[in-house]
């Protein structure tokens, strides 16, 4: 079988051991004659891989003890209605918008309540963040909420902004695990698994304590985050199965260091691709260096119309999942956690090659 690396945007790709592993348990778990996919959710089986899921997610970004950990289902956009079902209630929340996603999160929201856009980089192309001086915030909002790192636009937030002791909610779907945080910086932390956490299928929120009384009373008891924290997130089932490779994942994250050292491994593999986009006039990246995604690297060929002999040759190398998201076009690495420096090495001699055949 030839070498193929994935660079998928989500579902992306898992890391190797986490797959072998996988397989190896899949008809017989720990000698229990059952798949996961199979054990009650109540088991004590099942039970006993939930609790050391959260315990290393615990462990890998030092979540503090006044923060709940939920596996949730519905993804990040479902979050989008569920956050302020949660923490709305009656009040304002300010909004910042800094790509697809983010727009996306302020359009799901509006139905709930007052919603203001404070900051936003639309007019610019989604090329920057605004200047944290420059938002508009209301003191007096129940909370602010952007996202940290936009896949489609390949725009990431490097740094926390101070809002104020208003509460911040994140979406990090898409970086999540990249780099330390400090969990205790937010009110609510989320995002869908699909990236850098495990399969399609299960959302993680973070929240804090504090913020876990203020849910609309109209909120149904699957999306009350009290109820559901209070329940050990199973008030229905849960995505066991998803539940399962995350924590294979955080388990593999730990053997490499934890998250200090897969940030540095981050880097690398960023520096890589953005240097060689910087020193050629055939491919292009827009975005402004102090913002630019370690995880999602967005570039555009020179001549667009190349572009389908480019998705070609690549997909003949083994390159595959490089073409942009629809509603921008171009093309797109997604480089998360599990994506060797090999892939990226592989990559950028790709398009040296293809370069020099078609200048």
């Amino acid at each position: 079988m030839k070498q193929i690396f994935n660079f998928s945007a989500g579902p992306a790709v898992l890391p190797k051991p986490v797959l072998e592993r996988a397989q190896a348990e899949m008809l017989d778990w720990h000698g229990s004659g059952m798949s996961v996919m199979e054990m009650s959710h109540r088991g004590k089986e099942f039970t006993s891989i939930l609790e050391k899921t959260e315990a290393d997610l615990r462990k890998l970004l030092a979540i503090p003890a006044n923060y709940k950990v939920l596996f949730l289902q519905g993804g990040a956009i479902a979050e989008n209605a569920i956050i302020p079902m949660n923490l709305l209630n009656g009040k304002s929340a300010d909004y910042v918008v800094t790509g697809s996603w983010s727009k996306r999160s302020v359009e799901d929201a509006k139905a709930y309540g007052q919603i203001n856009v404070v900051a936003s980089a639309e007019t610019g192309g989604f090329t920057t963040v605004p200047a944290f001086t420059d938002w508009k915030l209301n003191k007096d909002a129940a909370y602010v909420h952007y996202c940290t790192n936009e896949t489609i636009n390949g725009v990431e937030f490097l740094e926390v902004p101070d809002t104020h002791g208003v509460p911040i909610v994140a979406d990090m779907s898409s970086h999540i695990l990249s780099r330390p945080i400090d969990v205790s910086k937010y009110g609510v932390i989320y995002g869908g698994a699909q990236k850098n956490i495990g399969p399609a299928g299960l959302c993680l929120v973070i929240v804090r304590e504090d913020l876990l009384e203020q849910a609309s009373a109209l909120t149904p008891a699957v999306f009350h985050w009290k109820t559901q924290a209070d329940n050990q997130s199973m008030i229905n089932t849960p995505p066991t199965y998803s539940i399962y490779i995350a924590g294979l994942v955080f388990e593999w994250l730990l053997a490499q260091g934890g998250v200090e050292a897969i940030e540095q491994i981050n880097i690398a593999k960023a520096n890589l691709l953005y240097n060689y986009l910087d020193k050629t006039e055939f491919y292009s990246n827009d975005i402004e260096p102090a913002y630019r995604s370690r995880m999602n690297i967005p570039f555009r060929l020179r001549d667009e119309s190349l572009n389908d002999a480019f998705l070609k040759a690549a997909d003949a190398r083994g390159l595959l999942q490089l073409k942009g998201h629809r509603s921008v076009g171009g093309m797109r690495a997604s480089i998360y956690n599990a994506m060797p420096i090999e892939g990226v090495q592989a990559l950028v001699e790709f398009m040296q090659e293809f370069e020099k055949i078609h200048s």
